[in-house]
């Protein structure tokens, strides 16, 4: 029988700027093949990419076919269910999610408008996990469901206070991917929650020490150690373990 040398595919959603579209990029210089979605409605033509361009789309522009992008907005459950379907019959060692937005970092909880509660924790909890229950059936034995945390969702090491919702959301986000993982404590993959460290994006600012370039590469490292390592962990971008 011939040995199958395609290359492994990895799937991204979330990946039209920031530290998605590091990964994205990332994963092509490392030889996987990559399908990564944008956000908003797309218009498809002779080039594939739509009607707005992003970074992901730049990234295509250069990728020789290696990188298809596909269209979703995370909070949207029709679309996930469409890209559901597009994606059936597909396989991919790696399933990413990565999603995230911050409310004013000075907001404290009793000055959070609840509206804007909700939209953070929809976003950057709920979502991501209807994400990984919806798609993780694409990730086969063996494979690695990633979702991108933060160092702030770990409740141990949260000695400074600040950002409390976001925190908030991390940490829900972290207990979430807990439970998925205990109904599926005999799974054969690898689970992981993320830190990317605090990375010059736009939400990390331009006074963060770390380029997304370093935050990706390490986050990659990170994920590649661990497949074939079942179970959950939560990692930083050097691979150490946070504290829940």
């Amino acid at each position: 029988m011939p040995v199958d040398r395609r290359p492994s595919t990895v799937l991204i959603i979330g990946a039209s700027r920031g530290l998605g579209l590091g990964l994205a990029r990332e994963y092509l210089r490392r030889g996987r093949d990559v399908v990564a979605t944008v956000r908003g409605a797309t218009v498809r033509g002779d080039t594939g990419h739509g009607d707005r361009r992003t970074g992901l789309h730049e990234l295509a522009d250069t990728a020789g076919g290696r990188l298809t992008i596909e269209q979703l907005e995370i909070t949207d459950a029709d679309q996930l269910r469409t890209l559901r379907q597009r994606l059936a019959g597909r396989t991919f060692e790696t399933l990413f999610v990565n999603a995230g937005i911050m409310n004013d970092r000075q907001e404290t909880i009793g000055e959070v408008a609840t509206e804007v509660f909700v939209q953070v924790m929809i976003t950057n909890a709920l979502s991501p996990l209807r994400v990984v229950e919806t798609l993780q059936d694409l990730v086969p034995r063996g494979g690695t469901i990633a979702v991108m945390s933060s160092g702030l969702g770990s409740v141990a090491d949260n000695d400074s206070g600040g950002f409390d919702v976001y925190r908030a959301s991390k940490a829900a986000l972290n207990t979430l991917m807990r439970c998925f993982a205990a109904r599926h404590r005999n799974d054969s993959r690898s689970f992981a929650v993320v830190a990317p460290g605090w990375v010059r994006t736009d939400m990390g600012g331009e006074a963060a020490p770390l380029d997304v370039d370093t935050s990706v590469a390490g986050i990659v490292d990170a994920l590649d150690a661990q497949s074939g390592h079942p179970g959950l962990r939560y990692l930083d971008y050097r691979g150490n373990t946070v504290r829940w």
